[in-house]
Order: structure tokens, then C-alpha cells, then sequence
């Protein structure tokens, strides 16, 4: 198979189609930190987790130890209307580029929602529904996991509630109506229709918001309306578990073709994508199997990562969710309104934290302006306009590809496409019309969240 001709498009046929989530907790030496009560600072039970999510869900953000789960009949029946998406090798980039690097990209956006986000939405709005739920609260930046919860609800006939952050509310109007058109009830956020929402815009007004506060008005919601959970789309392993099915059908096109990475990098704002393209690889590397360079590419506007530190912190703005020990930049911070509003995140995926710590992934932070010239060069050569979050990758991927082009050496280079842009054309207007900026904020401004961090 090794030396077999390259499509540009790699399909798996149904058969191949992974049966299974893959919990790349079960191989990591060290686990995540458990979730901790804000209250007591012990780490919380099934119990009280129970009152926030969906109880089958809990057990999942729990279980460091089962490996595979199996996907249920009705998720793998709803996966086959988009699934399994193409792994694509990106020939007229390598040609554009110049570059020997082979470039390959697994595309997520080939669903109404335009992004990876349904395989978790679909997921979540399952157990919600076999638990005789009648809805859920959820947040949304862009509005990709926004859109994806609203048609996993409409499938299953739940009630569905989204706060969306206010500068992707106000920029991308026609995503919200997607929202819409299957039912979701849709309030920018902060709103005056939470408590939580009230004490920010008197704490920050005129704000943009966030999706720690987005989050924040959820959770109220969900916690104070009998029959209601609340479900998130990035962040939790729960969350990571259901999105490794983007890793799974990578890596089983790559070994139908002989194919092996040597790079893999993906977008960062809660670590969805990210955890769910590299989790098999992850594993491999855990398991002593093979080894893979990470990368996590996050916007210079919020970096987690790259600036951030490992603490426990609130997950969300309004402080009433679960201590998360992950790497962040202060709940409180609310970043500049940049156009990736998937990942407007003071934090990030406790597991990809603590891989990050353990030193078994690199991150690297990259301004807006030069994600939006990788984004154009990207469509112009591939021919689909890739979601300014997903553009992120696309970035570093084309970086990597030029010191390709340096050294003359021929890696295989491997991205998440996350989603399409076609509801984010303000952003792209606002490029074009050379109105955008690359808001960094100051080591001063970062040590002022810090120090409000919880003493934990």
C-alpha cells in the first residue's frame, strides 16, 4: 500500500467507519486533574456533577480507564449522513508553496453546521434524550457548536437554548438564523436575562463577552429550569472522547495508503479539534508505539497556552462551574473581539493541558492578520473558504511547510480543516479593508487576571 498513488480526496467506505470513541486517558501516565467543588475544593462526584450534566455524560468525564466506547447505533445511523469526511492531500498548496512537504488536511465542514462540532452535539443531545430530558442550555462563539447543538435537538426533538457571545452575535447574524431555522432560542451574551449576565455588564459595560461568560448564563439557566442540562462543545473530556472520531478515521485512511505523519497541528481555543485529530497519534506516542510532533496553534489575542499558566481555575467568567486545572489566562479576562470567536477562551482541555505540561505537544500563538493571509492563500489555491479558527492550522501548517521548502526536507504535514468561513465574511471584509488589528495583550494586562486566579 506504501507505494500506491495518492488521491487527492481519501474516502473510507461505512464499513471503515470507527466503532468506537477512543479515551486517550486510559494510556496517559498522568491523568488530568479531577474537577474540583468550587465550594469545598474537593473533587467533585458523579453526584454533583449529575445536577449540571447529563448523567451518562458524567461517567464519561469521570472514567480515566475505559479505552474504547463503543458508539451507539443511533450516533453512528445519524454520523453516516456526513461521515466518514475526506482526509484530503493538499496538492495545489505543496504546488502554490513550492514546498517538498506533503500537506494532508481532514475536513470537518462537510455538514450544515460547517465545522467538526456535530460529533459531539449529535453525542450529547443522545444521552440528554434517552435520559427524558425536554432541553438544554449551551454557549457558542462563532457559532459553529451553536448551530451543531441545534440540529442534534431538532433530531431528537429536544428544546434548545444558546448563549451566544455578543461580537459573534452582532457579526455573524446569518449564523445565529441557521440556530434559528432549527428551533434554538438564541440570547447574546452577557444578557440582562441571567443574574450571572446582569453583574457583568454592571462590572464591564459595553463588553463584547466571552464564552467564559457565555458559559456562565448557560449554566445558570440549565441549573434553574426543571428537565434542563447544560452541554458544552469544547473543553470537557467528555467532549474530547466523542470528537476522537476525527483522529480514528485519520489515522485509519493514513494506514490504508502507508502514510505517516510527521507533524500534526490543529487550532486551540477549549481543544476539541485539537484533541479529537490527534488522539490516536497521542496514543501511539503514550504507548511508546511511534512518535508524532504536536503542535497547537492559538490566536496571539488569547493565549492559553503559550502565555497562560497551569492553575486551577473557574471554566467559566461567573465563577459558579467546577475548578479546572488546566492552562489559562485568568476567567475574568475577556479578550479583544477578534474575528476566532471559537476561540475566545480563557483556558483550555484539561487532558491537552496536562499533555502540554508533560512536554508531549508544542503551542504556538499567531497573530490575526497573518491567519487571514494563510486563510486567502488557502482558498485560493484549495478552493474552500476555511473558518478563521481553522485558519489558525492553516497557518502554522504553511509555516511548517516553507522551512520545508528551506531545508529541502520532504515531512508529511498533517491539519485539522475544521470548518468552513462562509458565515464569517465580516471578518474577511474587514481584512480586506485593512481594518483588522493584532491585538496582543500586555504581560501587564495578563498579570492582572493571574493574580485574581483562586487560591487552590
Amino acid at each position: 500500500m506504501a507505494n500506491k498513488e495518492i488521491p487527492y480526496k481519501i474516502y473510507l467506505n461505512e464499513s471503515e467507519m470507527p466503532k468506537y470513541w477512543y479515551n486517550l486517558r486510559a494510556d496517559m501516565k498522568n491523568k488530568p486533574a479531577p474537577l474540583l467543588n468550587p465550594g469545598t475544593a474537593k473533587p467533585m462526584t458523579a453526584e454533583e456533577l449529575g445536577g449540571v450534566f447529563c448523567e451518562e455524560l458524567v461517567q464519561q468525564e469521570l472514567d480515566n480507564d475505559t479505552r474504547e466506547y463503543p458508539v451507539p447505533q443511533e450516533i453512528l445511523d445519524f454520523y453516516k449522513m456526513y461521515r466518514p469526511s475526506p482526509l484530503v492531500r493538499a496538492y495545489c498548496l505543496e504546488k502554490k508553496l513550492n514546498t517538498p512537504a506533503k500537506i494532508y488536511y481532514k475536513f470537518e465542514g462537510n455538514n450544515t453546521s460547517g465545522s467538526h462540532k456535530l460529533n459531539s452535539a449529535i453525542a450529547q443531545a443522545y444521552y440528554a434524550k434517552k435520559q427524558g430530558l425536554k432541553g438544554v442550555t449551551t454557549e457558542t462563539g462563532a457559532g459553529q457548536w451553536g448551530t451543531a447543538l441545534s440540529m442534534a435537538c431538532a433530531y431528537f426533538e429536544l428544546d434548545c437554548k444558546v448563549f451566544m457571545v455578543k461580537v459573534s452575535y452582532e457579526q455573524k447574524p446569518f449564523r445565529r438564523e441557521v440556530m434559528r431555522v432549527y428551533g434554538a432560542d438564541v440570547t447574546p451574551s452577557p444578557s440582562m436575562t441571567t443574574r450571572i449576565g446582569q453583574k457583568i455588564l454592571s462590572e464591564h459595560p459595553g463588553t463584547t463577552g466571552s464564552l467564559g461568560c457565555a458559559i456562565s448564563e448557560a449554566v445558570e439557566v440549565a441549573v434553574g429550569t426543571p428537565g434542563y442540562r447544560y452541554v458544552l462543545g469544547s473543553v470537557l473530556n467528555q467532549v474530547l472522547l466523542h470528537q476522537s472520531v476525527i483522529g480514528m478515521e485519520t489515522k485509519i485512511a493514513m494506514d490504508k495508503y502507508g502514510i505517516r505523519p510527521d507533524v500534526i497541528i490543529g487550532c486551540a481555543g477549549g481543544g476539541s479539534n485539537l484533541g479529537g485529530l490527534i488522539a490516536p497519534f497521542m496514543g501511539e506516542k503514550l504507548r511508546g508505539e511511534a512518535d508524532y510532533r504536536i503542535v497547537a496553534v492559538e490566536p496571539a489575542s488569547c493565549p492559553s497556552f503559550t502565555r497562560g499558566v497551569y492553575a486551577y481555575d473557574f471554566a467559566d467568567t461567573g465563577m459558579v462551574c467546577p475548578l479546572a486545572k488546566m492552562y489559562t489566562l485568568g476567567s475574568d479576562f475577556i479578550p479583544a473581539p477578534n474575528h476566532a470567536g471559537g476561540l475566545r477562551y480563557h483556558g483550555m482541555s484539561p487532558i491537552l493541558s496536562q499533555l502540554y505540561n508533560d512536554g508531549l505537544m508544542e503551542a504556538v500563538s499567531v497573530p490575526q492578520t497573518r491567519v487571514f493571509d494563510a486563510a486567502e492563500t488557502f482558498a485560493r489555491t484549495e478552493g474552500i473558504l476555511p473558518a478563521p479558527e481553522s485558519s489558525h492550522a492553516i497557518c502554522a501548517a504553511i509555516d511548517e511547510a516553507m522551512k520545508c521548502r528551506e531545508t529541502g526536507e520532504e515531512k508529511t504535514i498533517l491539519f485539522g480543516l475544521t470548518g468552513t468561513g462562509y458565515f464569517d465574511l465580516v471578518a474577511y471584509q474587514k481584512y480586506h479593508d485593512g481594518l483588522m488589528d493584532d491585538y496582543v495583550p500586555t504581560d501587564e494586562e495578563l498579570a492582572k487576571f493571574r493574580a485574581r486566579l483562586p487560591k487552590v
